[in-house]
């Protein structure tokens, strides 16, 4: 076995990864609850970027609803952010489970 190779193969794995990192970061995901009225968009990383409520669901009345609705949304957004991230990390390892590199959104 030539350490050499294996060396150049980690290194062009971690650069590789680094790319893919990179991408994720790049591209949005939404979440939504209550039918659309509160969608959440978070990045591949799992960054929120922003939360959008439509104004029918702001009622002070009712902030216990609106609040579990961000949770919500916000969870749904997550969950597919994760499961995007799995999937990336499924190509660099050939689909192969690794955890340490298929859950870094964990």
């Amino acid at each position: 076995m030539d350490i050499s190779a294996i060396m150049q193969q980690a290194k062009e794995m971690q650069t590789k990864m680094a790319k893919i990192q990179q991408d994720l970061a790049a591209k949005s995901i939404t979440g939504s609850a209550g039918g659309g009225m509160v969608i959440v968009t978070v990045n591949g990383q799992g960054d929120i970027l922003s939360i959008a409520i439509e104004q029918e669901v702001i009622d002070p009345g009712e902030s216990a609803m609106l609040q579990d609705l961000i949770v919500a949304a916000t969870n749904d957004a997550l969950r597919k952010a994760k499961e995007l991230s799995k999937q990336e990390m499924a190509q660099l390892t050939g689909g192969l489970n690794l955890p340490d590199l298929t859950n870094l959104m964990a």
